[in-house]
């Protein structure tokens, strides 16, 4: 009912503004934590995926790379002193975080490292190297829309075949339980009893101390 965006080009989008039926996105809100909230933390590249992904997330463009607040910039005379005042208005740049969220500095540093430093690329990025070409993508860019495509078109979550059952025995029963697996591991469980096992128990205890007692006599 909600789509996704499809134009992943760093402007804003919320899926509640543009619902064309009486029944609301589900809607989530922001818990940041201890996480800290400057410009361009990655925290907010999740809001903008959430949000991208048809999820209704209340937010504005304020955090997000490529945003520059107002700024009052002082202009001062041959001697220093103040004479006017100029105000900057605050804008956002959209290419900015678009670049980020297709990892295009990341893109940027792996060619410079790689001229640079060759073996030190090798150890942060070889396996990087692998998923770019098992993909068939040059970039990181390349990979994330396939990635992006993918998801949107089949956005259910593919269950996995669960861990098969292991074998495992009952070395000693009852409520201190010790099991043993394939490999001869040994562990100990205990299994909490209920009231009728308890009165049971006593029950035996007692038969057992007063036959005891007559074999005795």
């Amino acid at each position: 009912m909600y789509k996704a965006n499809d134009s992943i080009d760093g402007n804003y989008f919320n899926v509640d503004e543009d619902i064309q039926d009486d029944k609301r996105p589900f809607k989530a809100l922001l818990d940041v934590g201890l996480a800290p909230t400057t410009t361009g933390a990655r925290l907010f590249g999740v809001l903008k995926g959430a949000c991208d992904g048809g999820i209704n997330v209340p937010h504005k463009t304020k955090r997000f790379p490529g945003y520059q607040r107002a700024v009052v910039e002082e202009i001062k005379g041959k001697r220093g002193k103040v004479v006017d005042s100029e105000k900057t208005e605050a804008r956002f740049d959209a290419g900015v975080l678009r670049s980020h969220i297709f990892g295009k500095h990341v893109t940027a540093y792996m060619n410079t490292l790689k001229k640079e430093d060759p073996a030190k690329y090798k150890r942060q990025f070889s396996r990087w190297d692998k998923c770019l070409s098992a993909a068939k993508a040059k970039t990181c860019e390349d990979l994330y829309k396939k990635v992006h495509k993918s998801i949107i078109d089949k956005p259910d979550r593919a269950k996995k075949a669960g861990n098969k059952k292991p074998n495992r025995t009952v070395v000693t029963p009852g409520y201190a339980r010790v099991y043993k697996d394939s490999k001869g591991r040994k562990w100990l469980r205990h299994f909490r009893q209920t009231g009728d096992d308890r009165k049971e128990r006593v029950a035996n205890k007692l038969a057992a101390a007063a036959a005891a007692a007559a074999g005795a006599l």
